[in-house]
Order: structure tokens, then sequence, then C-alpha cells
């Protein structure tokens, strides 16, 4: 915690300038691949999309045609389809036809976890929790 006056910022910064280059080596020795962490951006920039994130949500309980999902995010078809062909791409979801309908769901189980992990967050978060 920073003392009163402090801005963020300030607080969030190092006191005594001191670098530790055993630590800063082991710190870069763990990171993966730059690639790596662009997908992981760009997954995260898919579901910063709220009509997207509905559209996930929605998906996590039950698979749903576009017609029902536009009807359940409040959106329109064509909308619902522009964010699908997002989702489908970084695999988020996928996709099964069934006659003239096309059915989507989560694409694997991580999906799911990923999302739980998330909602548990923010109702941590909202609960006071750190």
């Amino acid at each position: 915690m920073g003392t009163v006056g402090t801005t963020a910022v300030e607080a969030d910064r190092c006191e005594v300038r001191s670098i530790h280059p055993q630590r800063v080596a082991q710190g870069r020795a763990l990171l993966l691949a730059d690639e790596v962490y662009a997908e992981l951006a760009e997954l995260f920039r898919a579901l910063g999309d709220s009509s997207r994130a509905k559209i996930v949500f929605s998906l996590l309980q039950q698979e749903l045609c576009v017609c029902d999902l536009a009807a359940v995010v409040g959106a329109s078809e064509s909308a619902v389809s522009q964010h699908l062909r997002i989702l489908r791409t970084l695999r988020l979801v996928r996709s099964r036809r069934e006659g003239k309908i096309v059915y989507y769901s989560l694409d694997d189980d991580h999906i799911r976890v990923l999302l739980r992990v998330s909602q548990e967050h923010l109702a941590d978060r909202a609960g006071g929790g750190t």
C-alpha cells in the first residue's frame, strides 16, 4: 500500500531501486514464446466484447442456433453471425449442422473452465474477496 497522497502508479513503484539478476533471469526463462501471448491477447480481446461474451456464456448452458442466440442476447442474426465467425476462428465455438439448421456450442471443456473461473473471479471481487 502507498502512503497518503500517493497515486496508484506511485504505489506500484519500488521504493528502493534494486535489480535482482537471478529473479529477472528466472522470470525471463519462464516466459512463453511471444506468439503464445499474442494468441492469448486475441482470445481475451474476443471475450472483451460484451456481445461475444453473452454469446459464449449462453453457449455454456446449451447449444443454440443463430436465431435463438440472436433472441437470447438481443442482437440481430447478422450481428450474431459475425460474432460467431470470430469465435469460430479462435476455436471458442464449433458448429454442427442438423438439416438446414446450424447449431453452435463451446468448442471444448477448456473454454468452460475459463468461463467458470472468470465467473468465480467476478463473484469474489463483488463479495470483497482478493
